[in-house]
């Protein structure tokens, strides 16, 4: 049976990046976008293989532990710690119906994109993957992913040469200020953007401005990676 535990799914990614590498010619270093658990998922990947990543697009996502300023939201403790919880995400699939409505802020999803958002978890067995998603948030230590988690935080500073932009929406209830501060003390040259009326779906409530800032930024810090790939190549052994 599957784990469903990170440290799993950050095996599949480096599976899934060394088969596209040997089979389909994918080119090296590598620009990651990541949001939500995508952040400890990629980090985590990036972690193993540093040299890889060339620059980050971090969007309301976390790669360490809860910080110590914030708390569990408690729609988050009742879906990973109760049974009511795991009855209602699994029965009734209230985790991804409930964040089309909850994680836009600026105006409400179109009827056609929530229900694409919802679509895949139309049955019983098919929500398993999103209850134990959330089941396997790691809290404390003890909890499985724990130490993996804070090991991948602790090593984050490492990319902090890379280029990286941050774009966040201050109205996410779950990744909120508290975890943006993590962010730039870990990578203090990051470019930030805030969107104070945008939520979780940051990308759905200021999709345009942040496309926008990505084809700014991609083309812009090109010359930044040509220099790293030619120090690198000229100081093999630095």
């Amino acid at each position: 049976r599957y784990p469903y535990r990170i440290a799993r799914r950050i095996a599949d990614v480096e599976a899934l990046v060394a088969h596209l590498q040997e089979h389909h010619g994918l080119r090296t270093p590598l620009t990651l976008v990541l949001h939500d658990w995508g952040g400890m998922i990629g980090m985590g990947w990036a972690h193993r293989h540093p040299e890889l990543v060339a620059r980050l697009v971090l969007l309301n996502t976390a790669a360490f532990g809860l910080p110590p300023s914030k708390r569990m939201p408690p729609s988050l403790s009742l879906a990973r710690d109760f049974r009511l919880g795991a009855l209602l995400v699994r029965g009734f699939n209230a985790f991804a119906a409930g964040a089309t409505r909850l994680a836009v802020t600026r105006r409400p999803l179109p009827k056609a994109v929530a229900e694409g958002l919802v679509a895949p978890y139309d049955s019983w067995d098919n929500r398993r993957a999103v209850l134990r998603f959330v089941q396997d948030i790691p809290l404390r230590p003890g909890d499985p992913g724990f130490e993996l988690l804070a090991e991948v935080g602790d090593a984050l500073p490492q990319f902090a040469d890379r280029p990286t932009l941050i774009c966040w929406g201050d109205r996410d209830f779950v990744f909120d200020h508290h975890f943006l501060a993590v962010w730039q003390a870990k990578l203090p040259k990051a470019e930030v953007h805030r969107f104070p009326d945008s939520g979780h779906y940051v990308l759905e409530d200021a999709g345009e401005e942040i496309e926008d800032l990505v084809r700014e930024f991609l083309p812009r810090t090109e010359t930044q990676l040509e220099d790293r790939t030619a120090m690198a190549r000229d100081n093999p052994d630095a």
